[in-house]
């Protein structure tokens, strides 16, 4: 009997595995859909002329005419209608081909693939910012709700919630490279160029985890099994590493699937602030030039990265609740 639970048990959990792989699946490709077709239309949506916008990408906004303008606007078939354009974006990538960028030339894929590496390096280092930040703050107000530092804590957690990230950045950019020249404003290259980007993004992820952590922790505590083991004699940092943390830890490692979420939107302004070579950064410059190919890979790299973040977490989530597996 035993056996058969175990094997059954098992059955029920490589099922609920299946099913989301499949959601995530058709979620991906709702995103490719819905970003592709809403970056197209935006695009359209801007006024002025997409031709000259692109042959001035080109060739500089001093050397543009009006006859580059038409062999650009050839070139490209930018005089076909907007849905045949779309439909070939569509086909294209279903084969897994993004197209080429109408600035540079250079394949989407490719340029992509390398601003990739700088993106994920700043969220990287932002995300380990925030969680060094939020868990020992969090972690300590939690276990003193009401106390000094748990009030200290939400007045600074509601005050960097309030601030833009780009005000944010130009704050630190000011104190730290201009006034006490500590670090590059700008730049790529060395590790010093990535400290004021990573921590003015991880500032923005600081705010809203370290109260996430602090409910957390705060909810662990006052439960009756942690109570329990208290009433055993366990000292409290003792019970809460043996029969808190791991509870605390699921929802804590649940709205990191929602920080990804607040990276995205924060990097596109972080990295066009600093100069850092990303995606965000490219996706800034798509815009202003009218570069639908780069614009739509960009965007569509984002969205597929959340829908990859968000798996990532569901399955962080069902290893530390087996609760989550049944």
């Amino acid at each position: 009997m035993p056996l058969a639970m175990g094997a059954a048990s098992r059955r029920l959990a490589g099922g609920g595995m299946l099913r989301i792989v499949a959601g995530r699946c058709v979620q991906a490709v709702i995103v490719a859909l819905v970003v592709g077709v809403v970056g197209f239309a935006m695009m359209e949506a801007l006024p002025g002329d997409a031709a000259f916008r692109i042959a001035a990408g080109r060739y500089g906004y001093d050397a543009v005419s009006a006859a580059a303008a038409d062999l650009v606007r050839a070139e490209l078939g930018l005089d076909r209608p907007a849905p045949a354009r779309l439909a070939e974006w569509l086909g294209h990538t279903l084969v897994l081909d993004l197209g080429r960028s109408v600035v540079t030339g250079e394949r989407v894929a490719a340029a992509i693939a390398s601003q990739l590496a700088n993106t994920v390096s700043l969220a990287v280092a932002a995300m380990l910012v925030a969680l060094a930040i939020s868990l020992p703050v969090g972690c300590l107000a939690g276990l003193a709700p009401g106390g000094v530092l748990d009030r200290v804590s939400a007045v600074l957690s509601i005050g960097l919630r309030a601030t833009p990230a780009f005000l944010l950045g130009v704050v630190l950019m000011l104190l730290l490279a201009v006034e006490l020249r500590a670090l590059p404003a700008a730049g790529h290259g060395r590790a010093s160029h990535l400290i004021l980007p990573s921590l003015t993004l991880g500032l923005f992820l600081t705010a809203v985890l370290t109260r996430v952590v602090r409910n957390a922790v705060a909810e662990t505590v006052a439960s009756e099994s942690f109570q329990f083991a208290r009433l055993k004699g366990l000292p409290l940092p003792v019970a809460f590493w043996r029969h808190g943390l791991r509870n605390a830890s699921v929802p804590v490692v649940a709205y990191l699937g929602v920080q990804a979420a607040l990276i995205l939107e924060g990097v596109v302004v972080v990295e066009s602030l600093f100069a850092w070579p990303g995606i965000g950064h490219a996706l800034t410059h798509a815009i202003f030039q009218r570069d639908v190919p780069m614009l739509q890979g960009t965007a569509l790299t984002l969205g597929l990265a959340f829908v990859v973040l968000s798996f990532l977490v569901d399955l962080a989530c069902r290893a530390l609740d087996p609760r989550m597996r049944a």
